[in-house]
């Protein structure tokens, strides 16, 4: 079959990516109205993204070493409905646990995670088994829907939490459960081109060398990984309940535009982009930049820029370190990928939990109560500036590591 037979799968592919970020994007939107209804912690809040990534993270490890054993066709179609269950029980946890909403929405988060899981192990995969005339374009189109996703569930959410009142978050969140559905039926109506899920085999020649330029990605999507969710999770809840800007407006203006800048930095960087590590360790040290002045600044401006700005430095940490192990380990196969994928899902997970719980701890302080009363600030401004300033290390320890990249694989180079 020629690339005109898979038009179809490939337009489902962005339809469930584009979905996808309503599962990333929608529950930080609904923190601060989950707290203020059923009582629910920061901590908590964090155990809830830390469920999302260690789920996707579990499943990314599950089906690269048992791959041979999925009907993969199969996996891709059903997958999108597996979303939608997760956001369904999302939903309607008040009603199934209304004793312990909390429950609900830990189970909704686990199914919708293990999709995206999914998502993240077969979509990239089916793009590029697909014939085209510019498979790196396609490639490129399919990441940044995410972030254009994102921008459109922040845009659409908050305009329905404005206008029809935040207690009515259920239907909202029903109505992004439905989307994925519509993917699926795509997937059910398109040919599925055939995929190798087979493991790439490695030689031994250059295996000291192969770990330790691995080892180095590994370390540098970790700390990138933590760098970019931190941020995107908490900074409507930041904005809101930190800076005390209208929720409205902080999500429209922070986690949108956040957004906006990751897909158009993404989007920049595969049109005219080049020398990748330089772009990551420059984005590296200005997310840690980021981080400190949102952190420190006593200016709502300057603390608002520093939270949108993040996402045009973090934009590439992810992606782009998938393109710096390409080009620098020798003989990556399958198996490398798939750490990468779960070393970057576990910087996902940990660092937003480390968020909260700073942010807890700090709260609830003697220290902060005092600090507070000298700034004029609340016990839970401080808390939130705390976080962001404990979260500053993961994108400073991974200002060293790509430190330690440059002179790595340029001595490699030489010898």
């Amino acid at each position: 079959m020629n690339s005109k037979n898979f038009k179809r799968t490939k337009l489902a592919c962005y339809a469930a990516y584009f979905t996808m970020s309503s599962v990333f994007s929608l529950p930080p939107l609904l923190f601060a109205t989950l707290q203020d209804m059923y009582g629910i912690s920061y901590t908590l809040l964090g155990t809830l993204v830390l469920t999302n990534f260690c789920t996707q993270l579990t499943v990314d490890l599950i089906f690269t070493a048992f791959s041979k054993h999925f009907n993969v066709k199969k996996v891709v179609r059903v997958m999108p409905l597996i979303t939608t269950a997760g956001l369904l029980i999302y939903a309607f946890s008040p009603v199934i646990f209304p004793q312990n909403t909390y429950i609900g929405l830990l189970i909704g988060t686990v199914l919708f995670s293990v999709s995206a899981g999914l998502s993240e192990v077969l979509l990239s995969p089916v793009i590029a088994a697909i014939p085209s005339d510019n498979p790196q374009k396609d490639m490129s189109l399919l990441h940044s829907l995410y972030a254009f996703g994102v921008f459109t569930v922040v845009v659409i959410s908050t305009l329905f939490l404005r206008f029809f009142g935040a207690e009515n978050w259920m239907y909202l969140t029903v109505f992004w459960a439905l989307l994925p559905v519509i993917a699926s039926v795509m997937f059910m109506l398109s040919p599925m081109p055939e995929m190798d899920v087979s493991h790439s085999e490695q030689g031994t020649k250059g295996t000291k060398r192969r770990t330790a330029a691995l080892a180095i990605c590994v370390g540098a999507i970790f700390f990138g990984s933590c760098a970019e969710n931190s941020m995107s999770n908490w900074v409507s809840t930041f904005m809101e309940n930190a800076l005390g800007v209208d929720k409205a407006l902080g999500d429209i203006l922070g986690m949108a535009m956040f957004a906006i800048l990751l897909g158009v930095a993404r989007i920049s960087y595969a049109k005219y982009g080049k020398n990748i590590i330089r772009v990551l360790l420059i984005g590296m040290a200005s997310a840690a930049v980021c981080y400190l002045v949102a952190g420190l600044s006593t200016s709502v401006a300057f603390a608002f820029a520093a939270c949108i700005l993040t996402g045009l430095f973090t934009a590439m940490l992810w992606p782009g370190t998938l393109i710096m192990m390409e080009e620098n380990v020798p003989g990556v196969g399958v198996a490398a990928y798939a750490l990468m994928a779960a070393s970057g899902d576990l910087g996902a997970s940990v660092a937003p939990q480390l968020l909260g719980i700073v942010v807890d701890k700090v709260s609830q302080s003697s220290f902060a109560a005092q600090l507070g009363g000298e700034l004029n600030l609340a016990a839970e401004q401080i808390g939130l500036k705390a976080g962001m300033l404990v979260t500053a290390i993961f994108p400073i320890l991974g200002t060293v590591v790509l430190i330690i990249a440059v002179r790595y694989f340029k001595k490699q180079r030489k010898a």
